[in-house]
């Protein structure tokens, strides 16, 4: 990943930060120390869509589980609590 100073987007404006993005993600670079990360909007985009993907792919795998009989009920959070302590300790 390409990295640029944050001294260096103040002196060059935005074209420095076009520049970098031509490689790819770029590293800001504050007090000798990544800070921030800029990507294309296209790449933003990509993300995003992959983000709303592994989110449906959880519910689904979720409801799937429900369907067959892989969940268990509990009264209270207590009951719960004390039933992952009991799967730790074994």
């Amino acid at each position: 990943m390409r990295a640029i100073a944050a001294q260096d987007i103040k002196r060059r404006g935005i074209a420095a930060v076009d520049e970098a993005l031509k490689e790819g993600p770029v590293h800001v670079i504050k007090n000798n120390r990544p800070q921030y990360v800029v990507i294309s909007e296209e790449r933003y985009q990509e993300l995003l869509e992959a983000e709303d993907e592994a989110y449906m792919a959880r519910i689904k795998a979720s409801l799937e589980d429900v369907v067959a009989g892989r969940v268990r009920k509990f009264k209270s959070a207590d009951e719960l609590l004390k039933a992952l302590d009991q799967e730790t300790d074994d």
